[in-house]
């Protein structure tokens, strides 16, 4: 169950306190409310404000809504426990089979995994200054929101853009031509700090992981370091987290074994990473951060690298249900590093 289903899930139950009179008719349900880890101290997958945020138009203390909404929360399905904490958060704890619907979730929507309709509707026109940081930023943010059901009218440069290379093709993309909602484009201008390194030497990948990793307001990375293969380069890191999930895939078939998600793994770093995805996403587009992408990657790539070592049978051991479900959790890790680098404009190597 991602984030957006939770959400859905939480404005449901508000929708049903009000039609059985457990809150006031008039209140105004918003379009969607907040979903979050829990903070230090919490319980569960995930929290939420909901309370908070509608006690003052129910005209109740957030303790008092938290306590209406608790048991309609905790009646739908994939929600195992919630329990409420503070002045009201509702922390929610999903059931052992939200999981395995989380793996298939990903595993059947492949690189489209986190994509959603969250900005249908809105139409952006996207105007930066058209350096070659501003230029690979515009494409980023574009492809952000376009995966957000956004209709993005090609970039229009405040100045002309000199040397700038994109790596995709900015043509006028026809297929969006017809976007019912694209007549009234909100205007975005993106400036980010400008390149204080020629990074063209690095190669198209390294280059625009110097220019898209820092947030826009801070410099963008210098390239020593960018082109070594260890740890200490996180780009190396998340492309070979992707590399080695391809790799226990084609080792697995040769052992016979195949992907199936069929019993919990004990992988709650990755679980919680994979289920993390679609609202880092969403995230990203609505503040036009593709940093936000990036630092996500590297969070999934530790998370997968920590618990990769445990996906085969080891010596004389044979393949059993968990190894075939560690192996469904490797495959939903490579699907969605390859998912989010795709979406940065950076190629996902199977061999690395």
């Amino acid at each position: 169950m991602t984030p957006a289903d939770l959400s859905l899930t939480v404005l449901h139950a508000v929708r049903r306190a009000v039609g059985e009179g457990a809150l006031r008719a008039d209140i105004r349900v918003p379009e969607r409310v907040g979903i979050e880890r829990p903070r230090p101290g919490g319980s569960g997958d995930w929290a939420t404000n909901a309370a908070l945020q509608l006690a003052r138009e129910a005209g109740m203390a957030p303790l008092g809504v938290a306590q209406v909404l608790r048991p309609r929360i905790a009646e739908a399905e994939g929600i195992e426990h919630v329990e409420i904490t503070g002045p009201g958060f509702l922390n929610i704890t999903l059931a052992d089979r939200s999981r395995h619907a989380l793996v298939r979730d990903v595993l059947d929507k492949k690189e489209r995994y986190g994509h959603g309709d969250a900005l249908r509707g809105r139409a952006y026109r996207l105007v930066h200054p058209g350096d070659v940081r501003a230029t690979v930023l515009a494409e980023a943010v574009r492809a952000l929101l376009r995966a957000q059901g956004a209709h993005v009218h090609d970039e229009r440069q405040d100045h002309p853009r000199h040397d700038a290379r994109p790596r995709h093709d900015e043509r006028h993309d026809e297929r969006h031509d017809d976007h019912p909602h694209a007549t009234r484009p909100e205007t975005v201008t993106l400036r980010p700090l400008p390149a204080a390194h020629d990074v063209a030497a690095l190669g198209p990948d390294a280059a625009r992981w110097a220019l898209l990793r820092p947030a826009a307001h801070d410099r963008a990375l210098a390239p020593e370091g960018l082109l070594v293969q260890s740890e200490a380069n996180p780009l190396f890191t998340v492309r070979y987290a992707h590399s080695r999930a391809r790799a226990l895939l084609r080792n697995a078939a040769q052992l016979g074994i195949t992907p199936a998600y069929e019993e919990d793994v004990a992988a709650p770093r990755l679980l919680a990473a994979l289920g993390d995805h679609p609202a880092v996403l969403e995230a990203a587009a609505r503040h036009r951060a593709p940093d936000r992408v990036a630092r996500h990657l590297e969070a999934t790539a530790d998370a997968f690298l920590g618990f990769q070592h445990t996906v085969l049978p080891l010596g004389d051991e044979k393949p059993s249900a968990a190894h075939r479900s560690r192996l469904a959790l490797a495959e939903a890790a490579g699907t969605v590093l390859a998912g989010g680098l795709a979406l940065l404009g950076i190629s996902a190597p199977d061999y690395l």
